[in-house]
Formats: structure tokens, sequence, C-alpha cells
């Protein structure tokens, strides 16, 4: 993925400064003393030097639940931030070459706070959110003076971009509905067991859930517990759950746009309560 960035930027860069004939390169190399003493042409090295995790975008982490046709729930974690840190700087045999490369370079990335979509490849392209562009921000490099001894070169004028991709390492899970949950009930025979006293049967109550299918908007729709006279809210894509109900038949009512109602029987506990308008 990080290579597949890579390549982004190079097209972002060549297209938006603009770069011509390949008159310039576009290197991702460590600019260390051995690799700039290698260079003959103008060069502009885009340095990925830092990553780490956006601690300001990670949330709460939750799942996502997605109800799927088929009766199943796909249940996935929200992606990690991950923020990318790039030095980017220009390489020539005289620095007014040098610092018109590099500002040129400048005005392209500040003319783009996110990632161009026609750019993206099919491993950036599912993204959650437009790929944001931090072009040259106090405090991101706070020490440069460190980086170029580590790379054993001398400190030279750079550009700071910070590009924040979303990364999922999870695995989804596909899982049944949840069409029907029992409660019971009773006095305890003893602490930490399932156990009842024996001749005082709990009391077991059901909350079922089901979804109304129909291609009439959720508002044009009203479901109705007939013998409770219980209005039971839809949710979207139609769900819907009632608690509280012991074992027997009961009756759904269910009206179109005020219409004459449509009265289904059900019976809990059962496998579905799935209806059609």
């Amino acid at each position: 993925m990080f290579q597949d960035l890579d390549e982004v930027l190079r097209q972002l860069l060549i297209r938006e400064i603009p770069i011509k004939n390949g008159d310039v390169d576009i290197k991702f190399d460590q600019p260390s003393r051995e690799w700039a003493s290698r260079l003959s042409r103008p060069t502009l090295n885009v340095f990925l030097h830092d990553i780490r995790e956006n601690l300001q975008l990670r949330g709460s982490q939750q799942w996502v639940i997605e109800h799927r046709p088929d009766g199943t729930a796909l249940q996935r974690r929200t992606p990690v931030r991950v923020a990318l840190h790039y030095m980017i700087t220009a390489w020539a045999n005289d620095p007014d070459d040098e610092h018109n490369l590099l500002g040129r370079a400048l005005l392209a990335l500040f003319r783009q706070p996110h990632l161009p979509t026609d750019l993206l490849p099919e491993s950036l392209a599912d993204q959650p959110a437009p790929i944001p562009l931090e072009v040259a921000q106090q405090d991101t490099l706070r020490n440069p003076a460190d980086v170029w001894n580590a790379l054993d070169n001398e400190i030279r004028p750079a550009v700071t971009l910070i590009v924040t991709l979303a990364l999922d390492p999870y695995k989804p899970f596909i899982t049944p509905l949840v069409r029907t949950r029992e409660l019971r009930i009773g006095q305890s025979a003893r602490p930490t067991t399932e156990e009842f006293v024996a001749g005082f049967p709990p009391d077991v109550f059901w909350t079922i859930g089901g979804t109304v299918h129909s291609d009439k908007p959720l508002e044009a729709l009203k479901l109705k517990l007939v013998e409770r006279d219980l209005v039971v809210p839809l949710q979207a894509e139609g769900r819907f759950s009632i608690g509280k109900l012991q074992a027997g038949e009961y009756t759904l009512e269910l009206a179109v746009n005020g219409g004459k109602p449509k009265l289904h029987k059900i019976k809990v506990p059962a496998p579905d309560y799935d209806l059609k308008d």
C-alpha cells in the first residue's frame, strides 16, 4: 500500500508542478551523503521518515454492523488512521534551481487538500474518507538537524508532507442475525448457577426481531402489535424488535400509507419474523 501511495505522489507532482519530458527525477530514497553524491540530474526527493497512528482520529474503535440480504450480519472494526510523514527536498547543481523546484512543489501540494481520486489505484480507492494532505505544517519536523546528522549529510531546506491513510488490519466477521432472545426470571437455587429453586418455575420472556421488506419508504409503513395495541418503531432497513413477550401466538398489523392493514400471524418463539407488505 505504501508503495502505491508513493506512485500517487509521483504522478501528482509530475502533473501539478508540472514536470515535462522527464527533466526532473522524483525519488523516494534516503537522502544520505552517499546517495546525493551519485545524483546527475535535478531531483525531487520524497523521503518517508516516520509512520505513526493519528490519535486524534482514533475515535472509539467501534464495530460497524452491515445487515445483509441473506439474513446474516457482517461486523467489522473501524479502521486505524495512520499518518505518513514525508520530507521533500530538491537537489540540483545550483541553489537557485533547487529553490525554484522546491517552491513549485510546495505550491503544487498546497493546491491539493486531498489526494485526487483520479490518481488512486485500487488499493487506495476504498478509503472511508478523502485522503488528506498536510503541507509545511509547524512542529511536524521538530529537529531537522538531528535527521540530517543521522543521514550523514548537510542540512538543507525541506517541505514536510503528512498523508493520513485508513488501514484495516482486522478481519470482518459474518454471523447470523439474532432473531430471538430468551429471558428467564426466577429464584436461583445457588449463586453463579442457572438452576432455579425446585417447584418455582421461572417467568420466561422473549424478545423477537425481524424485518419489514417493502419498496415503500419507512415513513409510509406502520407496524402494530395487535394484542397490546402497541405501535412498533421501524429502524433502518425496516428492522424492528419487540420485547417482554411470553410464548404464544401474536398478530402483527402492517399498514402502508394509511391504507387497509394486512395482518400477519406469528408464533413466539419461531425461526424468523420477517414480513412483506
